[in-house]
């Protein structure tokens, strides 16, 4: 049986130091249906619901053996707090924006006075709090918020945002000023509660979109006043090939950096980030965790681990109908490619879900 603390090993590589071994986890979402069905707490009703919210992701650890805990299922909640109307989805679509609430009006967002009391806020901060008592300091804790750009295209529309990025950049400079403002009260109060890392999920800053002159005079200020502030770990996740901005996302104040595929060559990104900055990925989400094997998915993490990651992680989140079995071969591939295979806490863990027993020691049944 191993002793080693996940939660250790997990903060130690973060703050770019050594460990027995790369940790594996996601610092994306994690629900997906299979787990639902195992667990018996589903979406929508888990995005909404801090008991159930916390049994769904513990159960992505328990089951598959992913080496975090990752909530909630859905970069809207922060968006709801500032005046989005959100559709919840179903047992296999996550949460989305209706419409936009600025739009085209030119007025600037609004942070309400008692933000963190709106929306769903309250129930992550209650989640944060519960799965924080039931791991005992063990499981590192991360909860996904919307980055200061990606609030802005929910509340203005992705469209009118990206081309006022160009026609009106002094009004955008302002959006992201206000919105950064809100992202660090959200952030700093996930900190308090327990959280352990906050993931920043960005696709709509990334090279596939923006110039690196547009994202170093208008989204690099907002994440090194966020990174500034925010009192805690904090990991950049940028969809697309990030490969041509992460140098200067090196000089933002992340200490992780979590990036797709699309970077296919991962040494050269750990050169890019320079020494301290933790590099996370890069199972690929769609083609190998949710359409390949178990193998493929194996073949794919060994590639990335011998490139140097410093956490083994998918692409971009997980999807709903990914199968379990390739989630946990995300695992076996990195035990394999240390050469043993190990339980993390007292040998009980799938093997509890596939018994019967919901009994371990990181978990209580929560009512339905």
């Amino acid at each position: 049986m191993s002793d080693y603390n996940l939660r250790d090993r997990f903060l130690s590589v973060l703050k770019g130091k050594a460990a027995d071994r790369v940790p594996v986890l996601s610092v994306t979402q994690t629900g997906t249906v299979s787990l639902m069905e195992k667990c018996g707490v589903f979406w929508p009703e888990a995005h909404s619901n801090p008991e159930k919210m916390a049994a769904l992701s513990l159960a992505a650890h328990e089951i598959t053996k992913l080496e975090a805990v990752r909530y909630p299922y859905c970069v809207t909640v922060l968006s709801e707090a500032m005046g989005c109307e959100v559709i919840r989805g179903t047992k296999e679509i996550q949460p989305y924006v209706k419409v936009p609430p600025l739009g085209k009006s030119g007025n600037l967002p609004e942070i309400p006075d008692s933000l963190l009391e709106m929306g769903r806020i309250p129930t992550v901060l209650k989640a944060t709090s519960l799965l924080k008592s039931k791991t005992e300091e063990s499981l590192p804790l991360i909860v996904g918020i919307e980055s200061p750009a990606a609030l802005c295209s929910r509340l203005l529309g992705a469209n009118n945002y990206l081309g006022q990025l160009l026609r009106s950049p002094d009004y955008i400079r302002e959006c992201l000023e206000i919105n950064t403002e809100a992202c660090i009260e959200y952030a700093n109060a996930l900190f308090e509660e327990g959280a352990d890392a906050v993931c920043v999920p960005d696709g709509i800053s990334g090279p596939d979109l923006l110039s690196l002159d547009i994202f170093d005079r208008l989204i690099k200020p907002a994440y090194g006043h966020f990174c500034k502030k925010a009192r805690g770990m904090k990991i950049l996740h940028m969809c697309g090939n990030a490969s041509p901005f992460l140098e200067t996302l090196s000089e933002c104040g992340f200490e992780g950096i979590s990036v797709e595929e699309k970077v296919r060559d991962l040494k050269g990104a750990k050169k890019s980030l320079g020494k301290g900055i933790c590099l996370i990925g890069n199972v690929a989400s769609s083609s190998t965790l949710l359409c390949g094997s178990p193998e493929d998915v194996k073949a794919e993490a060994r590639k990335s681990l011998e490139s140097g990651v410093d956490i083994l992680a998918p692409g971009c989140g997980i999807a709903p109908l990914t199968p379990l079995e390739n989630m946990k071969a995300l695992v076996e591939a990195r035990d394999e490619y240390y050469g043993s295979s190990f339980s993390s806490f007292e040998g009980c863990r799938s093997e509890c879900y596939e018994s019967g027993c919901y009994e371990s020691k990181y978990w209580k049944t929560y009512s339905k």
